[in-house]
């Protein structure tokens, strides 16, 4: 394939992805060269962790949230200095506003309230609970996510200091409520997805008259 000048070149280790893991929560970066390594390591604090098959960086287990934030900005920017192309995920950049994710979920919930107020039909409530309810999507089972989260990391550190669990295992029990009703209301999302108003439902159909005995003795 010949190469154009008017387009891009794309250098695969030249590229560099910091982000949250999921699964362990932890700010790993993946892709760059030796070079890369380094930034990483001098500039965001960075450990280098070898796996099967590739290497991949990240920042130490237990790292504040802000010091995450902190290290993954200053690594994101070294590299781009460098000349380095860097996707860096929105959540880690500390000079983004800082009520920036804040204000967009508030005009998020602000316009789902509008759609709830606007709802005119059963289709329109259960495109809402949808989004309220969806599972992995849905608002309600991400809150449970990080309900989830808050009680495993601060279970562990209480019980690690001796501390008494009482209010750990209630916060359990509420999120394992929240969880149900999540379910709950997306059992109703679906009951309203099916159900027909009455506007949209068709007009009753008149009978046909009872056919009269004389084409029954044709028919013989």
């Amino acid at each position: 394939m010949t190469r154009r000048d008017d387009e891009p070149t794309f250098f695969a280790l030249d590229y560099v992805t910091i982000t949250r893991d999921p699964r362990t929560q932890l700010v790993v970066a993946i892709g760059g060269d030796a070079r890369a390594a380094g930034i990483l390591q001098t500039a965001g604090g960075f450990c280098s962790a070898p796996v099967a098959g590739r290497d991949y960086h990240r920042l130490p287990h237990h790292l504040p949230v802000e010091h995450q934030r902190h290290g993954a900005t200053a690594a994101a920017h070294a590299l781009l200095l460098a000349g380095y192309s860097v996707h860096l995920d929105p959540s880690l950049n500390t000079l983004t506003a800082p009520d920036g994710d804040r204000q967009a979920a508030r005009r998020y919930l602000d316009r789902l309230a509008e759609r709830a107020r606007a709802a005119e039909t059963d289709q329109d409530v259960a495109a809402v609970l949808t989004e309220i309810a969806a599972p992995e999507e849905g608002l309600l089972p991400q809150l449970v996510q990080s309900l989830i989260t808050t009680w495993a990391t601060w279970g562990e550190r209480r019980c690690d200091d001796g501390l008494d669990e009482g209010p750990v295992d209630q916060l359990m029990e509420t999120t394992s409520s929240l969880s149900n009703n999540a379910r709950r209301i997306t059992q109703i999302r679906n009951q309203a997805a099916r159900h027909t108003s009455p506007a949209a439902a068709p007009e009753k159909a008149v009978p046909p008259p009872a056919p009269s005995a004389a084409p029954s003795a044709r028919r013989r």
